[in-house]
């Protein structure tokens, strides 16, 4: 079997070598780089599973970075990043990350992140369905096996977090999610209060479904209650 592998993208080499050699002890085989030009390099030549960005790096910062990996792959974004307030994480978010981390970090706690992520992710993949789509709704369709939308026969490019969200609300249709239990649910790890991740990830999601221009609405807001899928 393959071993699962995090690429690890950070100029500052001392937190690269710390963060890989924590991810090697639960198992983890990773590759290092340290410059944005050399993480892409590394993504189209490699089978990653991971990826954990620094944003401030040369030649090419983090989030270019994740734009040009989203074009391809779908595999989860972390960034770690010094930039700390809610505007850059919500930024983080925005640009395609799943989850966001600020120097000075805990590495336990990057650890913690790393198996959430993946945890989800290879969930997803194991227990769907091949080649079959799970829900076909107003133009919708959504492949699990695949991790791959259709919306009126043009592909819809999401990050994995954006998938979860989508797939979960759309496996219930009319059911209403609370922010906390969607967080639970697709981050895997206990919400706390204040976090407006789910709320951001909604609003990307309305957009590239194309929701501020067509008039039939897939994802409903419940106001003071949650989200549920109107298809």
């Amino acid at each position: 079997m393959r071993a699962i592998t995090i690429l690890i993208a950070d100029d500052e080499a001392e937190i690269a070598d710390l963060i890989e050699l924590h991810l090697e002890r639960e198992g983890y085989r990773c590759i290092k780089v340290h410059d944005g030009q050399e993480a892409v390099l590394a993504v189209q030549s490699n089978a990653i599973d991971l990826a954990i960005l620094d944003i401030m790096m040369p030649k090419l910062d983090g989030y270019e970075v994740t734009r040009m990996i989203r074009e391809q792959h779908l595999m989860p974004i972390i960034f770690l990043s010094a930039k700390a307030s809610d505007l850059d994480k919500i930024a983080g978010l925005v640009r395609g990350a799943d989850d966001y981390v600020t120097k000075p970090f805990n590495p336990m706690e990057l650890v913690a992140r790393v198996n959430a992520q993946l945890r989800r992710s290879l969930q997803f993949n194991s227990t769907s369905q091949p080649g079959k789509p799970t829900l076909e709704a107003g133009g919708l369709i959504i492949y699990p096996e695949e991790r791959c939308v259709f919306l009126y026969g043009k592909p819809v490019e999401l990050t994995p977090k954006e998938f979860d969200i989508l797939h979960l609300l759309a496996s219930h249709p009319k059911k209403v999610f609370s922010s906390e239990h969607i967080f639970e649910q697709v981050w895997g790890e206990a919400y706390y209060e204040g976090s407006n991740t789910v709320m951001v990830h909604i609003r990307t999601l309305r957009k590239k479904l194309g929701e501020d221009v067509n008039k039939n609405k897939l994802i409903k807001t419940v106001w003071e209650v949650g989200y549920a899928f109107n298809g």
